[in-house]
């Protein structure tokens, strides 16, 4: 469990159902057709597969918990490679009213640290759908660089093919990029 101010992230787990739904049924995301998100009626089925995946070694995946105990979305620490060692972030949502909050910063400054401090990574990567603009720029905000685009690589929840864009952060550039969400972590609590 990583826990701040503003935010909580607990292992995934199955009791999370109900409180997921709510949240993703809050957040207004039907038509967000670029990512995939868990289905309203398949919440279920969405987290017995991150089980499954976290059960497997593949995936620490997280329910997002704001400072009063509401789960407000969920994410992950997908596609490891422990050769290198390396991961991805990825399968992120925040409901909206949490979205360029304190809890959204203080989400990514826990989740990275913990890759890198605890974890000993050398890259974190963040995957997102070309036409998801807005995660795209939330993630350029948090001080990575993009790498690329592979075209056609993925499909969407509809089955439409998905371009990618690739983004990391490498363990050289983690102290600078762990200061300015802090700064940005207190910017935001000033103004609250």
């Amino acid at each position: 469990m990583l826990v701040g101010r503003h935010v909580r992230l607990e292992p995934l787990r199955r009791d999370h159902e109900a409180a997921m739904s709510a949240a993703r049924d809050d957040a207004g995301l039907d038509g967000a057709w670029f990512t995939n998100l868990p289905v309203r009626d398949v919440c279920g089925a969405y987290i017995d597969a991150a089980i499954a995946q976290h059960d497997r070694g593949e995936s620490l995946p997280f329910a997002v918990v704001d400072a009063v105990g509401t789960v407000v979305g969920s994410t992950r620490l997908n596609g490891r490679e422990p050769d290198v060692p390396s991961a991805l972030i990825g399968r992120t949502w925040h409901a909206p009213r949490v979205q360029r909050t304190g809890l959204d910063t203080e989400a990514k400054l826990l989740l990275l640290a913990h890759a890198f401090e605890v974890m000993g990574f050398v890259c974190v990567g963040f995957e997102t759908g070309v036409h998801d603009v807005q995660s795209r720029a939330v993630i350029l905000r948090s001080g990575t660089r993009q790498e690329g685009t592979p075209r056609k690589h993925k499909r969407h929840a509809d089955g439409s093919l998905r371009d990618r864009v690739i983004l990391s952060i490498i363990d050289g550039e983690w102290p600078l990029v762990k200061r300015s969400l802090q700064d940005r972590l207190q910017r935001r609590e000033a103004e609250q």
